[in-house]
């Protein structure tokens, strides 16, 4: 089955009790049991969910791995992960990441005795040099956020295949449709299913792809212990959206590389970053693991203020001034002051994400008025 039928079949039957088309939401805490232990598969929503599952089966499919678990969010989901480790593991992170990734391993799994540390994997053969006896898990980004570096997830895993070290890759910027970790040898894939894999902005949703079984288990486990579970409507809307992903990200991807374009064309602009081009720092690797180079462009600056930034970020007209992205419409933000304020300013600094970084979340709009608008607000 080719992805573009897999995003519309994979893992969908229609509701054997009535024939509908689309799943049905099961609205349940419980379920009816024959006699004790004996049911039809489902005893308390909690554990089980037949939308749930339903979506479960189809992202398994979209990443091509052995199983699927979703969460209430992005970041229960990577709780989830992270879960996996016992005191005194290490992870190796990519020192390009979501803040709230960063917070989440900084400020709440520090105290349980996991260490972190974060260094630059855009030359992949270097992670060998920051591995120790205690490494238990590689963290990757590709691309990162915000500054869209680029990691080779193929390198990365056969560096480490020797090693009883599982590589987790995020992949909620490339989304399914363009990138598939697992085929590169990852062994979990995390994604923000607020992202681009819901597409309308409203849903908040998480999902992790394994590999393999004793994975699955692990995380059902969690899962079911944990409870942080999505409930079935957005389970339904996230499953809706799926249906138009490589509709939508591909459109995204077309306008992206445009105003990427337009934008190094600007006298305000200091730096465009964005994988598409020839001379971005491992363009060759996204050519070669990536279908396209996404919807997401950043740039900074001449003039490198937050001041400045603000001027722009406020007279946007189709880009929306918010956090998050992946929907159908554009959105523009300022990681330093947003999405990536959790990271301390000397690190942010030594990434090259500076004061006037603006981050876009290019929508599937006219690209002509996506242009002007920026053209009006950079004027």
């Amino acid at each position: 089955m080719k992805f573009n039928t897999k995003v519309i079949h994979a893992g969908i039957e229609p509701d054997p009790a009535t024939g509908a088309i689309m799943t049905p939401i099961y609205q349940t805490s419980t379920y009816v049991q024959d006699s004790p232990g004996e049911h039809k598969g489902f005893a308390y929503a909690r554990s089980q969910n037949p939308t749930r599952s339903a979506l479960e089966k189809n992202l398994s499919a979209l990443e091509n791995g052995y199983d699927a678990i979703c969460f209430g969010s992005g970041l229960a989901a990577m709780d989830a992960i992270l879960k996996l480790l016992s005191p005194g593991d290490e992870v190796i992170s990519t020192n390009d990441l979501y803040g709230g990734s960063y917070r989440l391993m900084t400020q709440v799994f520090s105290k349980y005795g996991i260490n972190f540390s974060f260094v630059g994997l855009e030359d992949a053969e270097s992670i060998r040099d920051h591995i120790t006896e205690k490494t238990k898990m590689i963290w990757l980004e590709t691309p990162t956020n915000p500054m869209l570096n680029i990691i080779d997830i193929s390198a990365v895993c056969t560096s480490v295949k020797d090693l009883d070290i599982n590589v987790v890759v995020d992949n909620t910027f490339a989304s399914p449709y363009l990138q598939s970790p697992i085929d590169l040898g990852a062994h979990i894939v995390l994604h923000s299913a607020t992202k681009y894999l819901g597409g309308h902005s409203d849903v908040v949703h998480g999902a992790v792809i394994v590999d393999r079984k004793e994975l699955a288990d692990q995380l059902h486990f969690i899962q079911n212990a944990v409870g942080a579970v999505p409930g079935p409507q957005d389970c339904f809307l996230v499953l809706r959206g799926i249906k138009t992903l490589h509709l939508r990200v591909q459109r995204a991807c077309e306008n992206a590389r445009k105003i990427a374009e337009f934008l190094l064309t600007n006298d305000k602009v200091a730096n465009v970053y964005y994988p598409g081009f020839v001379d971005h720092p491992n363009h060759e690797i996204a050519s070669r693991q990536m279908r396209d180079f996404g919807g997401m462009v950043s740039f900074d600056l001449k003039e490198d203020t937050i001041e400045m930034a603000n001027k722009i970020l406020s007279k946007t007209h189709y880009f929306s001034l918010a956090e998050s992205l992946g929907g159908v419409e554009s959105l523009i933000g300022h990681p330093a002051t947003m999405t990536h304020s959790s990271i301390p300013h000397a690190e942010r600094v030594k990434i090259g994400l500076t004061d006037s970084l603006i981050r876009l979340s290019v929508g599937v709009e006219d690209v002509e008025d996506l242009i002007l608008d920026l053209k009006t607000a950079l004027g």
